[in-house]
């Protein structure tokens, strides 16, 4: 029965089919994430669809490999699912296309079935080789426990080269392109090997469709970088106007001529807080956390000559676009370190900063060991006396993460404000919130008279907050919090 199929081949068989199911698992995250955000739910939907095609594949493959002889059905199994890798991007991404900015069931719905079913079929691989690899019931314990450890091994490799690897220097398309030619590849050789050339015909036709629609699918981004999708799009209506989009948000905006000029409303309050607060002109040591397009180094440097920032930002690709597109330059005044921004303030000297700015996001929510009453404290820490804190939330309909956030700060600070819409602040409308907290009281009315005349300050929170929980290291279910957007 085992054929051609000797221990080595068969390892080699469980750890490769293994190993390509996590990474098709973790490239189906960022294919997603363009159209329909990464939050923790989506993570763990993906993660949910690809359990259970590993499960019903391992099911069927040693309910299969009892009925028909597993050398007939190895090869042509590994060929098929390789030619349906290729057909995922190219389906996710047209029908992401088409359905952007609405419709997200819909895209995961599609994202789910084209992740199922080549991961069901390289599932079964395992069960199948180990049916070619018993001899004698006697082996049956060395034998299956052996084949499925060097499988959890592939998928533990997988997810490394994956995670740590593949994501952080090579293209998604390449990634897909090169594990299904991989899968395609070894199924042909396979198929070849154990029933002749004529039945690996058919799927290394499918591999080459979808190997060509991969190639001409739409491409949602300039630059992938490890964590987002990101592009810069230049504003038709004003000269210099850039915007940096990350995944499918509009991250951030910035007029190359103009550094003083703010389009999006939260940074205008970012600028009214900071104004209302101190002196005109005044330089200020500044701590930015998150530095998207970096439009806030650029205002306080040009309105505040003397100013002093370091910038905290993860993401290595982002900045480089900052540098090579939207005008950044580093310098004594300006640092910019590659670096999660809660070890960013970890690392920040006791009472060496005027101005905290949180603004970090991953897709519509603020990272959740971001938002904790620990984080606060640390930037509590890190601020002088006389200093403020600034933090942007997204928040829709009932504002749970929002009113939770607030009563977070209000367990740090003693003066919390809220600066928003006046429909936001009455729950009727959703979006950009400005946090601002202190140790000294907060100026409102000098903030609200540099505010436009639909913006409000909510000095006073403690009505809207209500019996909002706060977040802590041990408690933040910032994704489960936070209102979808439905307009």
């Amino acid at each position: 029965m085992r054929g051609p199929v000797g221990q080595k081949l068969a390892i080699w068989l469980a750890f490769g089919s293994s190993a390509a199911v996590m990474v098709l698992e973790l490239v189906s995250l960022r294919l997603v994430a363009p159209y329909i955000g990464l939050t923790l739910e989506t993570n763990t939907a993906v993660i949910g669809v690809a359990l259970a095609a590993i499960a019903t594949g391992a099911a069927l493959g040693g309910r299969f490999a009892d009925m028909v002889p597993p050398q007939r059905t190895l090869g042509p199994l590994i060929l098929l699912g390789g030619a349906l890798v290729m057909l995922v991007l190219p389906v996710v991404r047209w029908t992401g296309e088409a359905l952007r900015g609405g419709a997200n069931d819909l895209v995961f719905l599609v994202l789910a079935v084209t992740l199922f079913a080549p991961a069901a079929l390289l599932s079964a691989v395992t069960p199948m080789v180990t049916k070619l690899r018993l001899d004698t019931l006697t082996q049956t314990g060395t034998v299956v426990g052996r084949l499925s450890a060097y499988a959890t091994v592939g998928g533990i490799v997988g997810t490394v080269l994956t995670g740590f690897v593949f994501v952080a220097t090579i293209p998604i398309s390449t990634i897909v392109l090169a594990l299904g030619a991989a899968l395609v590849v070894a199924g042909a050789a396979l198929t070849f090997l154990l029933r002749g050339v004529r039945s690996a015909v058919k799927p290394v036709a499918l591999a080459v469709i979808g190997a060509t629609l991969t190639l001409v699918a739409p491409r949602p981004c300039e630059v992938e970088t490890a964590y987002h999708c990101a592009r810069v799009v230049a504003d038709p209506n004003r000269d210099g106007g850039r915007t940096l989009y990350l995944d499918q948000l509009r991250h951030s905006y910035v007029d190359l001529d103009d550094p003083t000029y703010l389009e999006f409303e939260y940074i205008k309050s970012f600028a009214a807080a900071i104004n209302g607060t101190w002196a005109e002109r005044q330089p200020l040591d500044v701590l930015h956390i998150g530095g998207g397009g970096m439009t806030m180094t650029r205002y306080l440097t040009a309105t505040r000559p003397g100013s002093k920032h370091q910038v905290y930002e993860i993401d290595a690709a982002v900045v480089e676009i900052d540098k090579r597109e939207l005008g950044v330059r580093t310098g004594p005044e300006l640092a910019v370190t590659v670096q999660d921004g809660r070890l960013g303030v970890r690392d920040e000297a006791t009472d060496s900063r005027d101005l905290v700015l949180m603004d970090a996001f991953s897709g519509l929510s603020v990272p959740w060991h971001l938002t904790t009453r620990e984080v606060i404290s640390d930037v509590r820490r890190v601020l002088r006396p006389d200093g403020l804190y600034l933090m942007n939330v997204i928040d829709h309909g009932d504002a749970k993460f929002l009113k939770a956030e607030i009563k977070t700060a209000q367990a740090v600070f003693p003066y919390v404000a809220v600066i928003a819409r006046k429909d936001e602040l009455s729950g009727r409308s959703g979006g950009n919130f400005v946090v601002a907290a202190a140790d000294r009281p907060i100026d409102s009315a000098a903030i609200e008279r540099r505010l436009g005349p639909s913006l409000d300050v909510l000095d006073r929170p403690d009505g809207f907050v209500g019996d909002a929980p706060v977040l802590t290291d041990d408690y933040a279910p910032v994704d489960q919090l936070l209102t979808p957007y439905s307009g």
